[in-house]
């Protein structure tokens, strides 16, 4: 089922999705109407919190209009100042992250880890919407233990207008690991009344339209992994088709231009390499033979090293898609 009618978020990623990929991914590619910022916590400051005066969030460098900022918070008080400062900086929505699975976060309580908690959602959330005068909207898992948690959450979250609810249908305690369970997350669609979008395990256009078909009527979807491995994903979803030397180029040319922004943005520093070799672990499945790729990435520490094997990828691995 084609993609043309439908509205597509790239979901944020810790490290990779930074205000630098954001915009050359915008450069060379299309399909995605919304962006998210990686999370933003620690915002403690009443006005002008530091960690919101940099190019993440800085509308010089970002397109208020298509950009919701993110936030990893359990403190009512902490979100409500965020959404101030954001609005301050012309934003029109911010998005509560309640889906990140990652132990570090989730055993303290954030992210997914609050999912078990129902009465702590609804206490967090009565207050926010005592005063918040900004689109809000979260993003979760089915729960953190068990699948079954967010429902007792669906109830607490249809008291309040969010202006999008965003559900990756996994467990937290699941990671990554196995299917996203698109039939639990179909039964889930006639009982919530936000905007609804679904995100998980969308990574390709064949797979995109199993998924389309089994949620339909819905037509929001947020893309992910899928994308940071094939970044014409989303161009294709909406009917695009390229022969093989223009999805090279095009690629080749997206990789060299995100190396030489992240280079300019960091003086120089080859501390630029760590985040390229996050996007390379999903890119290389792009290629026919991802792990010779991996092998060309990994273990590479000077500028130099990299643009070499970066040159000698693309002249001698053949795409894979």
């Amino acid at each position: 089922m084609s993609g043309t009618d439908c509205h597509l978020s790239l979901g944020p990623f810790q490290g990779i999705t930074d205000a630098p990929f954001r915009n050359v991914f915008k450069r060379h590619f299309g399909g995605i109407d919304k962006f998210y910022t990686p999370f933003f916590t620690g915002i403690h400051k009443e006005e002008h919190a530091k960690n919101l005066q940099g190019e993440e969030i800085d509308p010089k460098f970002n397109d208020v209009e298509t950009l919701t900022p993110q936030i990893l918070s359990t403190d009512a008080e902490e979100i409500l100042r965020f959404a101030k400062q954001c609005k301050q900086l012309g934003y029109k929505e911010i998005n509560l992250n309640m889906g990140c699975p990652f132990p570090r976060v989730a055993n303290k309580k954030r992210g997914c880890g609050l999912l078990p908690y129902p009465d702590m959602v609804e206490a967090m959330l009565d207050r926010v919407f005592e005063e918040i005068d900004i689109k809000f909207s979260v993003k979760c898992r089915l729960g953190y233990f068990s699948p079954d948690e967010i429902e007792a959450i669906i109830p607490i979250f249809n008291k309040f207008p969010l202006s999008e609810l965003i559900i990756h249908p996994r467990i937290g305690k699941q990671l990554y690991k196995g299917e996203a369970d698109v039939e639990r997350f179909k039964r889930l669609i006639p009982y919530i009344n936000a905007p609804l979008v679904y995100n998980g395990d969308v990574f390709s256009v064949n797979g995109f339209g199993r998924i389309r078909n089994a949620v339909l009527p819905m037509n929001r979807f947020m893309l992910g992994r899928g994308l940071l491995t094939n970044p014409f994903l989303a161009e294709e979803i909406r009917g695009g088709a390229w022969n093989a030397p223009e999805r090279t180029e095009r690629l080749h040319a997206y990789v060299i231009d995100l190396y030489k922004d992240r280079l300019r943005h960091a003086g120089g520093s080859p501390k630029v390499l760590g985040r390229m070799k996050e996007l390379w672990s999903y890119l290389m499945y792009s290629f026919e033979k991802p792990q010779n790729v991996w092998r060309k990435i990994k273990k590479i520490n000077a500028l130099r090293e990299y643009e070499e094997a970066v040159e000698e990828v693309f002249k001698s691995i053949e795409l894979g898609f």
